[in-house]
């Protein structure tokens, strides 16, 4: 199979450093997060979060920061806790952990796939199986990731301020629908389709001759 091996470069090399550094990456900043709470590997600070629905606009706010005439300067009010209870730290890992797990999961499945791919064969059925798993993991993954860190930015917007309540409309406002990575997941499911359809064909093409 070394031309399939061949086929999968460099992508399988690349896939495969790319996962040991980053679990490496992950396992250090656990470590050291145990010792400072304000170290974040994932989503940037943690214990905030910005209401950017209710943005506005005011003079005081045009003039710190130089606006010129005919323009405005939006102000979006990012919240953060000063003193994060246990309750309020629980929900800033939540805004960031789901799309780490989908990160670290879907390479750890793409490796898999591409190591089973170069030692048994690009066009064979359990390719395309693991190509359908991969697809799945990451359609019905990444809406799943979605819904908690957008779940667990309102929770925690409603913990730091009056002016929002928990509701889906506050979900629906700190969600962003991730198109790229469904797009990309239908991608694969159809490729995988197309694998499967290449694997029959070349079963065929075996039992003829």
């Amino acid at each position: 199979m070394s031309e399939d091996r061949k086929l999968l470069e460099p992508l399988s090399t690349v896939v495969s450093g790319v996962l040991r550094l980053l679990v490496g990456a992950l396992a250090i900043s656990v470590v050291l997060s145990l010792f400072n709470n304000d170290i974040a590997f994932w989503n940037g600070p943690r214990n905030c979060a910005t209401a950017d629905w209710v943005s506005g606009s005011s003079s005081a706010a045009d003039t710190m920061f130089s606006a010129r005439n005919g323009a405005h300067v939006t102000a979006v009010p990012q919240y953060c806790a000063d003193h994060p209870s246990s309750y309020q730290h629980l929900l800033g890992v939540l805004n960031g952990v789901p799309t780490l797990v989908l990160l670290i999961g879907g390479l750890i499945l793409l490796n898999r796939l591409l190591q089973s791919a170069a030692r048994n064969g690009v066009y064979t059925t359990q390719t395309a199986s693991r190509l359908r798993l991969l697809g799945w993991w990451l359609l019905l993954g990444s809406v799943v990731a979605e819904v908690i860190e957008a779940s667990a930015r309102a929770a925690l917007l409603v913990t730091l301020t009056d002016n929002v309540t928990f509701s889906a409309e506050a979900v629906l406002h700190t969600s962003a629908f991730p198109y790229f990575t469904v797009l990309t997941a239908l991608g694969v499911l159809t490729f995988a389709r197309i694998t499967r359809a290449g694997a029959t064909m070349r079963e065929d093409l075996e039992g003829t001759v």
